[in-house]
């Protein structure tokens, strides 16, 4: 595996969280380097407000995407495909270049991000807030980086 990225909107505000997801960047270190990007999240009162702080936010994934067009992009999006741990893994060990997962904020991603093509995934059927769902990706990067690497996943 190549370097992976996972950029988020907004930021880890609970401590609890961003212990965990430390430990988990510790536990990945010895097999794939993953780095953790934020954009600005936009605050919104109403429904107006609303499509404006997604185009704002969209702008901004969109801002460091275009400046990491080699990459291969992931939307962890609800409607996106799930796969298990095993798939997973073995999706993950057949790109060659370096990876970057985007987590939207509460708004989801805007129209411009959607329409852009990228591969969506799901990592539930279940809506989850963005700094749990960058924990489970956190932990399913580390579980497919181990399967790649013969370590057992499951005891």
């Amino acid at each position: 595996m190549q370097k992976i990225t996972i950029l988020s909107v907004g930021k880890i505000k609970e401590k609890y969280f961003q212990e965990a997801c430390q430990e988990y960047l510790k536990r990945i270190s010895p097999y794939v380097r993953v780095e953790m990007e934020e954009v600005g999240a936009e605050s919104f009162f109403g429904e107006g407000d609303k499509e404006k702080a997604k185009e704002k936010e969209g702008e901004r994934i969109l801002k460091f995407l275009d400046r990491n067009d080699d990459c291969q992009i992931f939307l962890l999006e609800e409607n996106g495909k799930e796969m298990d741990s095993v798939v997973f893994s073995q999706k993950l060990e057949k790109i060659q270049q370096s990876i970057i997962f985007v987590i939207a904020g509460a708004l989801g991603f805007s129209d411009a991000v959607k329409k852009r093509g990228f591969e969506k995934l799901s990592l539930s059927q279940m809506t989850f807030p963005h700094e749990l769902a960058r924990l489970v990706l956190l932990e399913q990067v580390y579980r497919a980086a181990t399967i790649c690497n013969g370590k057992k996943y499951h005891y």
